[in-house]
């Protein structure tokens, strides 16, 4: 019993210490999601705002999906960067478009 309890630790420690990066990445994709959606609730972005931001936030998800895949489930540390890079500009995109005065 004891065995058993020290390998379900042991692989709940090693299971959760791997994927890290890409619960960051899948974070920052979800807080973005959501200040869109916040921003179209409020009134502060249009509907076509909206959805050009998701457009762009659906863009970096395919993209991380496909170098994933071509990395065998893993992302390069260039390949993190691209697409931390990609992640800053449409957070930006996101305020501009926020705090633009558009409400119609």
């Amino acid at each position: 019993m004891r065995k058993f309890i020290l390998a379900a630790v042991a692989a709940i420690t090693v299971g959760a210490a791997v994927p890290v990066a890409a619960q960051q990445i899948d974070q920052r994709e979800h807080r973005q999601e959501q200040r869109i959606r916040q921003g179209e609730a409020s009134g502060q972005l249009t509907r076509s705002e909206a959805r050009r931001l998701q457009y762009r936030e659906m863009r970096l998800h395919r993209l991380e999906a496909r170098m994933r895949m071509r990395n065998g489930g893993r992302l390069a540390p260039w390949q993190r960067r691209r697409l931390q890079q990609m992640a800053n500009r449409d957070s930006a995109a996101i305020y501009r478009k926020k705090h633009n005065e558009r409400t119609y």
